[in-house]
């Protein structure tokens, strides 16, 4: 009964990779600019869950949103922040900037 405690401490103590961790969820970078999402469209494993790494290079302030994708994060020049996205059924998903509403349009394309 003594060797219980002792080999479920050694379980804990077992590292978990944080490469192995990484590698389950792809990470995609979106960069606004002048008004602009680059790149406007965006291609994203369908069925898989995902991040997205948000820069707001200005000027301005602007702002990422979805209504499909029930998502909006407002960033301020200069900032940097990132959405988590559950896995997406193959399909087509706008998004758009409120600050830039005629210039700031994108997609993310599930495949």
């Amino acid at each position: 009964m003594k060797l219980l405690p002792v080999a479920v401490a050694a379980l804990l103590l077992i590292p978990v990779s944080p490469v192995a961790r990484a590698e389950e969820m792809p990470t995609f970078r979106l960069t606004i600019r002048q008004g602009h999402f680059i790149p406007e469209a965006m291609e994203v494993p369908a069925g898989k869950k995902f991040r997205l790494l948000l820069k707001n290079e200005g000027p301005g302030p602007e702002e990422f949103e979805s209504a499909e994708l029930r998502k909006e994060k407002v960033l301020a020049e200069g900032a940097e922040s990132f959405l988590i996205f559950q896995a997406l059924a193959p399909g087509s998903y706008p998004f758009f900037g409120e600050f830039h509403p005629s210039t700031a349009r994108g997609r993310i394309i599930a495949r």
